[in-house]
């Protein structure tokens, strides 16, 4: 990834709360063809290894967990806010005209060998531990304790565990934080103008960086 070192991202605990508030990654790993390209969700652990430990699953239909076995390194992509910028919103634009279109956003590569679990046990507190992560906003929380014993085994039996205990973890935060103060709070407004809730999500992420430095 191209990484400027203006947008390089390296506060474990800022990199962690992003994978854990967008869980749904990108996950590319080589296959016999190439590269082989899955999208799935993640929990992430932080206590119990230097850069955390990713946990999710795949339907055991799905060949990439065969793959896996070769123990091959793994990227897992998350995708943060993220929306295009225009021009118009920079003051300094309406003074000089030196400004063209952008998009900023936020995002976290995770990398590390994943390795493929088929233990039933673990794979129903995984599931339970998701299901009660994503549940807990609804009114009546679905539990997996819910569905009858029978059909959560069979539906256990149909789905492989993957665990990447993380290697290297690198973070992207494109805010234009090489423009002024003035034309970074010209793209908040921007960005809050309109109802599109991406949008929004970038501007309170812009303000809360706007006089933060990125890395320490």
């Amino acid at each position: 990834m191209y990484l400027p070192k203006h947008t390089e991202e390296t506060r474990l605990d800022v990199l962690h709360a992003l994978i854990a508030a967008h869980p749904f990654a990108t996950l590319v790993t080589s296959g016999a063809d190439g590269p082989v390209v899955n999208h799935l969700p993640f929990m992430i652990d932080t206590e119990n290894s230097e850069f955390g430990v990713l946990r999710g699953h795949v339907a055991r239909a799905n060949p990439v967990w065969k793959d896996l076995a070769d123990q091959a390194a793994s990227i897992a992509v998350f995708q943060g806010p993220q929306a295009y910028i225009s021009p118009n919103w920079y003051p300094s634009k309406h003074e000089h005209g030196k400004a063209v279109p952008t998009w900023n956003y936020a995002v976290v590569h995770a990398h590390g060998i994943p390795r493929v679990i088929e233990d039933p046990q673990w794979l129903v507190q995984h599931v339970t531990q998701l299901s009660d992560q994503h549940e807990a906003a609804q009114k009546l929380p679905w539990q997996v304790s819910d569905a009858p014993p029978d059909y959560i085994e069979r539906m256990i039996g149909m789905i492989v565990g993957i665990e990447i205990p993380i290697t290297r973890i690198v973070g992207k935060w494109k805010l234009n934080q090489h423009r002024t103060r003035a034309d970074q709070l010209g793209m908040v407004a921007g960005l809050t103008a309109g109802a599109d809730d991406r949008a929004h999500a970038l501007a309170d992420l812009m303000l809360r960086n706007i006089d933060t430095p990125l890395s320490k």
